[in-house]
């Protein structure tokens, strides 16, 4: 199937989904909700294991390529101020929550600059692989106003409040080595090869890891967010609970007795 702002690719168990709208890939409503539309699909293909997000790269000049720069501002000024606006960013953030607690990993594959909504879309990836070329930023403030996505309330809970609060109250823009440093990226990687290894580490998970055990673990990681530690302890229980009676438990235990590579089958 064809769409107009994202090219989506199946390969090896594994969901590739670009953003396709250079040079910058900003975000209009149409694209965020052809994101949700994709979403929907790939989480009813039992084939589709892990997915993988990155940005087009620029052709005539790849180290300036943009995973993201958000919002498209063009769109969003028509309407600023109204309650135009609030129904807008409400899809926005239904769409991106949806991501952080998707039942299937997702590794965002930072191949460019990540700016504004972009990097609100890229922190609630499971996982994220970036370019050491690329920088990251939520610049809305010197617009005069303040990341609509999450990002306000997400980068707080990923870094310590004091530095959440410097990126956000400046706006300043932060390296591939800082934005390591900070935990708010797994990997960096020398430009070109982020995407290369960001498929190695979908494929790790595809054939590596048992698909229900995956789903499970991220559900209880994400709901440990919202409840208390006895709660999510409980939860813990259910799933090991639930999944020691898996045909995958079966098999990885199998396979592990027997030393070779369990193959898993979602069930």
């Amino acid at each position: 199937m064809a769409y107009e702002n994202f090219i989506k690719e199946v390969e090896d168990r594994i969901a590739i989904i670009t953003i396709n709208r250079p040079p910058a890939n900003t975000l209009s409503t149409g694209a965020v909700k052809e994101l949700n539309q994709i979403l929907d699909e790939l989480e009813e293909e039992s084939s589709v294991r892990v997915l993988v997000l990155t940005g087009k790269d620029r052709e005539d000049k790849p180290e300036k390529s943009i995973f993201s720069a958000g919002a498209d501002i063009s769109e969003f000024g028509s309407f600023f101020g109204t309650d135009k606006a609030k129904e807008v960013m409400a899809i926005g953030q239904r769409t991106f929550t949806r991501i952080e607690g998707y039942p299937k990993p997702v590794i965002a594959c930072l191949n460019g600059h990540t700016l504004g909504g972009g990097l609100e879309l890229a922190i609630t990836c499971h996982l994220r692989v970036m370019a050491e070329t690329a920088k990251l930023g939520v610049p809305e403030v010197t617009l005069g106003i303040l990341p609509g996505y999450g990002g306000t309330t997400r980068l707080p809970r990923i870094l310590p409040r004091c530095r959440a609060l410097e990126l956000l109250l400046s706006g300043v823009r932060i390296s591939a080595e800082e934005a390591l440093k900070l935990n708010l990226v797994n990997k960096v990687v020398p430009k070109g090869e982020e995407l290369k290894e960001a498929k190695a580490w979908a494929k790790r998970l595809a054939t590596g890891s048992a698909p229900l055990a995956m789903k499970t673990i991220l559900e209880v990681v994400e709901e440990g967010t919202r409840n208390s530690l006895e709660k999510t302890l409980e939860l813990e229980r259910e799933g090991i609970t639930k999944l020691s009676g898996t045909k995958d438990a079966m098999e990885g235990i199998t396979a592990f007795m027997q030393k070779r590579p369990p193959e898993f089958k979602g069930e």
